[in-house]
């Protein structure tokens, strides 16, 4: 199965999707909902991205195709790690992405010195450790003061979800539901 990419630079082009259960890529549909959201309320040209369980890594191929300066690609499954490292290839992006083999619990576990301007998770559906991941973005101050991160989860988890994350879902995409929250723990209409 191949993923397009929907606008920018690389529009038209192709990336491979790992061919795991474990592995469900963002739809074309929820891609270009998400990326609509993000074009009215921030530039990707020029920002530095990080893209959680990145699966196909077809968010932040997205984001170095609309102009992100460096786009670091987070994924824990050798096969996946692989096929990762392969799109990155086949598309040129060497010099712009970069991927890391850890869990993104281990990774956002980590305090750095420049942060993201925009953080996107795509976990699997059913995965809870996102919880701990988005207490360590904000305790490790991962998210820049102007930044944005973007979780899509399934409408089955929804409850949970806003429970834990302490905002409701900005917009529902068939079977997904879509939250951007702010550097301040918000979400990005309040």
């Amino acid at each position: 199965m191949k993923l397009r990419i929907i606008s920018g630079s690389l529009k038209g082009r192709y990336i491979i999707v790992p061919q795991l259960k474990t592995t469900r890529p963002t739809t074309d549909r929820v891609k270009e909902t998400v990326f609509n959201i993000l074009w009215n309320r921030i530039d990707l040209e020029g920002m530095k991205v990080l893209d959680l369980y990145s699966g196909s890594g077809s968010l932040g191929f997205e984001a170095a195709s609309r102009g992100a300066a460096r786009v670091d690609f987070v994924e824990d499954h050798p096969g996946v790690v692989k096929v990762l490292e392969s799109n990155l290839k086949s598309l040129s992006l060497e010099g712009v992405c970069g991927v890391a083999r850890r869990t993104a619990v281990s990774f956002t576990s980590a305090q750095i010195t420049n942060p993201y301007d925009l953080i996107v998770a795509d976990p699997p559906f059913f995965k809870d450790d996102i919880y701990n991941v988005v207490e360590n973005i904000y305790a490790n101050k991962l998210l820049a003061p102007e930044g944005i991160l973007f979780i899509e989860r399934s409408i089955q988890t929804r409850e949970n979800d806003e429970k834990n994350f302490g905002i409701k879902a900005y917009r529902q995409a068939g079977d997904a539901c879509l939250y951007f929250f702010t550097s301040e723990h918000k979400s990005i209409d309040d």
